[in-house]
């Protein structure tokens, strides 16, 4: 590029000016994103939940990262500007009041113990404890019938205890690492159903590889609201819960739901779902 040297000068103190003014908007971005108002936000997930948070490459998918792009959205957040962390179970309390994350979508149950660390925006879906046996299996309709049969649950989860303590104290547990090992487990006939979460299994039977295999039976026994957790101090949970019915109201909730487990077969219990936003605390 050419440039007469009588405008050089000016050309130059101009070019500084906008730098300037770059750095100094970069670093002003920098500190709201940490709070959740600037131009990125970070939200937690899961990363190794097919059909409701699962990360494949640089590619997020399921029922939460779909739901949490939504709300995002109403709050004023591109879908490029979302960072996705993973938020491990254990450590989703720490991770919000550590203000690692600004909000966290990760089949993340309101419980009034977590209720004292953390607040909550919810719930956005009712979930309830199941079991996914093989896709021919009719001899399973609820978790009485597990007396003497194999159950697999995944190593640490009170799912399967909670069956043998309250349901069938003749159940044999196995436990895996994984509820895909679960899964294999069960196609492979080692054990007779899988327990945990129901849309957590409806997400492991729609997976192409499963699909057809197995089914969820459909009996819940326990009921699991799924909210959105952010900080104690956080002034998001009115606005996060208007996004929310706003979701349900025009339709997006249900499309959500069919997209990412409905070839499993699964329908949410309607009795509890849609669900309506619990009043913020």
């Amino acid at each position: 590029m050419t440039m007469r040297r009588g405008l050089l000068a000016p050309a130059l103190l101009a070019s500084a000016a906008l730098a300037l003014a770059g750095c100094s908007s970069d670093d002003d971005s920098g500190d709201d994103s940490s709070s959740g108002s600037g131009d990125s936000i970070k939200i937690g997930i899961k990363f190794d939940q097919p059909g409701l948070g699962y990360k494949d490459g640089d590619t997020y998918t399921g029922f939460d990262v779909d739901v949490a792009t939504y709300v995002a959205g109403k709050l004023g957040y591109d879908a490029d500007k979302i960072e996705w962390v993973q938020a491990p179970s254990a450590n989703r309390e720490n991770m919000l009041s550590g203000g690692q994350v600004d909000m966290i979508f990760a089949t993340y149950s309101i419980t009034d113990d977590r209720k004292k660390v953390v607040s909550f925006a919810g719930p956005y879906f009712v979930a309830g404890q199941d079991l996914l046996v093989a896709a021919d299996d009719t001899s399973i309709t609820g978790p009485e019938d597990l007396e003497g049969k194999n159950l697999c649950s995944v190593t640490g989860s009170t799912s399967a205890q909670r069956i043998k303590d309250d349901y069938a104290s003749g159940t044999q547990l196995l436990e895996q690492p994984g509820y895909a090992e679960c899964v294999t487990a069960l196609t492979a006939g080692q054990v007779d159903a899988v327990t945990t979460d129901d849309i957590i299994l409806a997400g492991l039977a729609a997976l192409p590889a499963n699909e057809g295999k197995v089914k969820v039976v459909g009996n819940p026994f326990s009921e699991e609201n799924y909210g959105v957790g952010i900080p104690k101090d956080s002034d998001k949970c009115e606005d996060i819960n208007t996004a929310i019915q706003a979701m349900v109201d025009d339709g997006t909730w249900q499309k959500l739901l069919d997209k990412n487990v409905g070839a499993s077969g699964y329908k949410a219990n309607e009795k509890l779902n849609p669900p309506k936003p619990a009043a913020c605390a």
